[in-house]
């Protein structure tokens, strides 16, 4: 945990000159401040009780029915009271694990992947097991080995544009997933808080599952403000209850104001034409990364198809942890491959966030990262 903690602190210090092309988030410069303030204010005319007073249990009723209406067009039928609010996609994987693990439990995450689960699972005394990525989802005949061998009570699981490799599950892969996780009784987290950067819809084990051992999770952070922790879980009818009383344990209450103002940009479909930009711009860098990347021999681990992330290992640099300092000389702030390995072993690879690619010094860097 101490690894995955240190990482977090240095990466979270303030910006100054450094350019954050390693980074989990869109720049600033990308936000549409005007639309996200007209949202803010109009939400503090109207609303006294956003301001001011605790939300209710699961959350917003409008922004549950908004969301039940999103789920939808994932093919993801919920009940509105399905559906329960949280403080970001953190707070809602946090929740789960307090309620669905005791230490010593076991655990399946993908591997790469998402480094602050890594840790949170460790902070909760929880055994962490890797499965291999592939570019189509999680490597079945290994996840299926790992079922057999350690009797998981959870796997925790990226759909689309996965964070660090920017797979997507294929169909295939989705439905040998489920079956799996039928015939070993596995609970899985399904966590896509990148799903409004994918431009068309594929399968989510959720819908394919009708939400009955698939916990699903999504966010607004990603897309709208890191500032503005927005997320909510979509859960089995028998697991509603306990995650929310875990929820006002821990917090008590979301925060109605947050929750306000992502409703009100649902409802006036302002949310639709932001992510409709941020798809076409970061489809644009993703192009120009893929570009500069491969002109200078780096080795991509698959061909994203959307979202911020790539994969990526330049063949004459054996250790990230050296591009990690080739790039702090330049002005450039990276995390060394192994934070993403559950098993934290020393990794050629390295995550980039083609949101950046067009700053001058990570198109040097890129050119020549020694």
């Amino acid at each position: 945990m101490a690894d995955v903690s240190d990482e977090m602190w240095q990466l979270f210090q303030p910006e100054g000159d450094s350019l954050r092309l390693g980074c989990g988030w869109l720049p600033t410069a990308w936000r549409d401040e005007e639309t996200f303030a007209r949202a803010l204010r109009q939400v503090a005319r109207q609303s006294s009780a956003g301001l001011f007073e605790y939300g209710t249990p699961l959350g917003s009723p409008e922004l549950r029915a908004l969301l039940q209406e999103r789920l939808r067009g994932l093919a993801i039928e919920a009940d509105a009271n399905q559906l329960l609010t949280t403080g970001g996609g953190s707070q809602a994987l946090d929740v789960i694990v307090r309620w669905m693990l005791r230490p010593g439990d076991t655990v399946l995450v993908e591997s790469p992947g998402y480094y602050n689960l890594f840790g949170l699972l460790h902070l909760h005394r929880v055994n962490v097991v890797g499965v291999r990525r592939t570019e189509d989802g999680p490597d079945p005949e290994h996840l299926e080995a790992l079922l057999e061998r350690h009797s998981p009570r959870l796997f925790f699981c990226h759909s689309v544009l996965h964070n660090p490799t920017g797979t997507s599950l294929s169909p295939e892969v989705a439905r040998r997933v489920l079956a799996l996780a039928e015939r070993h009784d596995l609970w899985i987290v399904e966590d896509d808080i990148y799903a409004d950067f994918q431009q068309t819809p594929t399968p989510r084990l959720a819908a394919l599952d009708g939400l009955r051992r698939v916990i699903y999770v999504g966010s607004f952070s990603k897309t709208l403000s890191c500032s503005l922790r927005v997320g909510f879980i979509a859960a089995p009818p028998a697991l509603v209850k306990p995650l929310v009383d875990v929820k006002m344990l821990s917090n008590i209450a979301s925060s109605s104001f947050a929750e306000q103002v992502v409703a009100t940009l649902l409802r006036n479909g302002s949310y639709r034409r932001l992510v409709d930009r941020l798809r076409l711009r970061l489809s644009r860098r993703m192009s120009t990364a893929l570009e500069l990347a491969r002109g200078s021999g780096w080795e991509p681990y698959a061909l994203p198809r959307g979202g911020m992330f790539l994969w990526a290992r330049h063949p004459e640099v054996a250790s990230s942890r050296e591009l990690v300092a080739s790039a702090e000389r330049r002005g450039i702030r990276l995390s060394p491959g192994e934070v993403f390995l559950p098993e934290a072993n020393e990794s050629p690879w390295i995550r980039l966030n083609v949101a950046y690619v067009d700053d001058a010094r990570a198109r040097t860097f890129l050119a020549d990262p020694r």
